[in-house]
């Protein structure tokens, strides 16, 4: 998160695994707002109301929500769930196809949600 610098505060979106009390107080040090989604199922989760209570936080869920839906077309559907190639070019071709393909098909329905 140093690294990106700037003077506008940045808001890094994350999986329910890096809603940690120690994770989340790291990031609000540093002056970052955590869109880390809420666990709700075992434990508490560190992302109060604070942070779930800005418009901010729910479009940036939603947006989750649509990029997960790519990768899980492409692990199931695209082949990308066990990489049966050696080496890097070939894995990352395939990467490049498989969500090429995935392009292709949703252009070919326009009311589908993009990527």
């Amino acid at each position: 998160m140093d690294a990106l610098g700037g003077s506008q505060r940045i808001t890094p979106g994350a999986d329910k695994n890096y809603g940690t009390r120690g994770f989340v107080e790291e990031l609000r040090g540093m002056t970052v707002t955590p869109h880390v989604a809420q666990n709700d199922t075992k434990h508490s989760s560190a992302i109060d109301g604070r942070t779930t209570r800005h418009p901010d936080y729910a479009t940036s869920q939603a947006i989750r929500k649509r990029i997960g839906k790519c990768f899980v077309w492409a692990k199931t559907i695209g082949g990308l769930r066990k990489s049966r190639l050696i080496g890097r070019e070939k894995p990352d071709f395939r990467f490049m196809m498989t969500f090429a393909t995935y392009n292709l098909i949703r252009m070919r329905n326009p009311g589908a949600v993009s990527c």
